[in-house]
């Protein structure tokens, strides 16, 4: 059967304000050249109107993902990282709809892009213990900050802890130098990084001398009780079985726990058991605890980061 001929539409976007069309269009047309090429289309813009070249299916999807790009453009600058994962998210589920969750910082508003990631932030909002699980770059340590920095900000908890395994010290920090947070800082970079981005350096390091944030290895936790904070355990997948329990166990009234990790990541010794994996395999289907898995798909960095997270997958599959 013949291929049916190329159609034209012209779009008309709902704004006139330039600054908006320059973030949809992005630098030099880089977002429509990512959207034309992601959706099999030929794309042409001057001012509020868009011509989509292509079959009308391809047309379709163009449009209606042109529509979901304003809106995020409407709200600040539409980064290519951005396009990319509204694209990606809406091939994978356009019927998910969970509680719409955005969250506003010094940084501008923040909120789920793909399916799993609006999941993620919905599971957060609705679960004392919630566990976030995929590769790199899928944004599950960046949004459950997020979710941390609006909790602080509505006076729903009194305080935010970060612990993080530290195992490349093997949990040994006494030969390193400096007081605990020194010892630590170089295992919370990403944790700090986020912080920094959404409330700013300043306000941070305030708040971290108030005892408001703090910063605390894995190790350090045995014994204690966490009621009112909002708790995140990063790179999870470094905790033993025994860790991994220590921790759960210091849920107090009040607390919102995220553990966030990937299990193709392991960093402990060869034979030892993940926590993370061993949490999973225990705690499913336990009310109050929610588990949100992340795929290639839902990666936020370069796109070529993605591509390569599905060869090593591929590799072990």
């Amino acid at each position: 059967m013949a291929r049916a001929q190329n159609q034209k539409k012209i779009v008309t976007l709902e704004t006139d304000n330039n600054s908006t069309l320059v973030s949809l269009y992005g630098q030099h047309d880089a977002n429509i050249r990512l959207l034309a090429n992601k959706t099999d289309t030929a794309i042409q813009a001057r001012g509020n109107q868009v011509q989509i070249s292509g079959q009308p299916s391809d047309i379709n999807k163009a449009e209606t993902l042109l529509k979901m790009m304003l809106q995020e453009a409407s709200h600040g600058d539409l980064e290519l990282n951005t396009v990319h994962i509204i694209i990606q998210g809406f091939e994978a589920d356009t019927e998910f709809e969970p509680q719409d969750v955005v969250i506003r910082t010094k940084a501008g508003s923040i909120s789920g892009r793909s399916p799993n990631q609006k999941r993620y932030l919905h599971n957060i909002l609705t679960h004392d213990i919630n566990f976030g699980i995929g590769p790199a770059g899928t944004g599950k340590t960046f949004l459950a900050v997020a979710a941390a920095v609006d909790a602080i900000q509505n006076d729903h908890v009194q305080r935010i802890v970060l612990v993080r395994p530290a195992v490349e010290a093997g949990e040994r920090l006494g030969f390193l130098p400096g007081d605990l947070s020194d010892k630590v800082d170089p295992y919370l970079r990403p944790l700090y990084d986020a912080l920094y981005d959404m409330l700013g350096t300043q306000k941070v390091e305030k708040m971290i001398e108030k005892k408001v944030i703090e910063v605390a290895p894995l190790a350090f936790m045995r014994g204690r009780t966490l009621n009112n904070a909002f708790v995140i355990l990063d790179e999870a997948q470094n905790t033993t079985t025994e860790q991994m329990k220590m921790f759960l166990t210091r849920t107090g009234f009040g607390t919102t726990v995220v553990v966030t990790g990937d299990v193709t990541q392991v960093d402990l010794p060869r034979g030892q058991m993940s926590g993370l994996k061993h949490a999973i395999d225990v705690l499913h289907g336990i009310d109050g605890i929610s588990f949100s898995w992340f795929k290639p798909k839902d990666v936020v960095r370069h796109s070529l980061v993605q591509d390569i997270i599905r060869a090593y997958e591929g590799k072990h599959d």
